[in-house]
């Protein structure tokens, strides 16, 4: 890090709450703002570096870089239409939430008549690599901007895609969302397909790994699966806003409908805020014990 001014991080959620952990360590002045302030204010409690402020005003103040991870857009319009008055001139706001193009394009039209620095920066990656500096940023934005806003990405992620100019980043992170969502359900298919054939999921794996069908990521999901290990990386609910956003923009495919209606099911069974991993709830019949 070569910049000691403050940063604020606007939403306390998994992601914003990792990714503010991640800069505290990186030893950036990091004021965690939430709308529900006790959420950031857990996060402070365990974190060097991180300050939770209740004022979004204070967590304003100062800061060199503004980054925003709220659930979608109308929640980050809804605060930084206020906020983007309390910035400083040569503030850079990073808007790193998945809200999908349109919505990109109306914050960067913000940004634009406040005179204030704007990233469309959604990430690829979830809370593990936000806490050990290996997001990806899917960014969209001028140059001279992203050099300001460089030295706090390279802090949290491995690589910095640039992607446009516009608003390039959030189409980009709404098709990974998705492509990632529909390869997660297919998975859990796919395993109750081992099933019926008597193909232990180790031996999948193996058949799998060495080749270029591997994908780390969703092999990741079969333990996960195997384990019922449901800890929250990227929420079900979450992923569902995002395949509803995907339905916005392109024509409706039976693919998408099926992938959407197997989110449904597993919000309906209890699995809303856990990790995508628990699509997979629904092909385990319910215990007797």
């Amino acid at each position: 890090m070569s910049d000691t001014a403050a940063v604020a991080v606007l939403g306390a959620g998994a992601l914003g709450a990792a990714m503010a952990t991640r800069l505290g360590a990186t030893g950036h002045d990091v004021r965690l703002w939430n709308r529900t302030p006790e959420k950031a204010e857990a996060v402070a409690a365990e974190t060097a570096g991180v300050t939770a402020v209740r004022a979004l005003g204070d967590a304003l103040a100062g800061a060199s870089i503004v980054v925003t991870v709220l659930r979608d857009g109308d929640a980050v319009a809804s605060v930084m239409s206020g906020a983007l008055r309390q910035m400083d001139d040569g503030a850079v706001w990073v808007q790193a939430s998945t809200v999908g193009p349109q919505s990109a394009a109306a914050l960067a039209d913000l940004a634009r008549d406040r005179g204030i620095g704007y990233l469309d920066a959604p990430v690829s990656g979830s809370t593990g690599p936000a806490r050990n500096g290996e997001l990806v940023w899917l960014v969209a934005g001028s140059e001279d901007v992203l050099a300001r806003a460089r030295p706090l990405l390279d802090d949290l992620g491995k690589a910095v895609v640039h992607l446009g100019t516009g608003v390039e980043g959030s189409a980009v992170k709404l098709a990974v969302n998705t492509w990632m969502t529909a390869a997660t359900v297919a998975v859990s298919d796919v395993l109750s397909l081992c099933d019926a054939l008597g193909v232990d999921h180790a031996m999948l794996i193996r058949a799998v790994e060495p080749g270029p069908l591997t994908m780390p990521y969703e092999l990741q999901k079969v333990g996960a699966m195997d384990d019922t290990s449901y800890a929250p990386g990227f929420a079900v609910q979450l992923a569902l806003k995002d395949i509803n956003l995907a339905a916005t923009v392109a024509e409706p495919s039976p693919l998408f409908q099926a992938v959407r209606d197997r989110l449904n099911a597993t919000i309906a069974a209890g699995h809303g805020k856990d990790d995508l991993a628990a699509v997979d709830f629904l092909r385990k019949p319910p215990s007797t014990t």
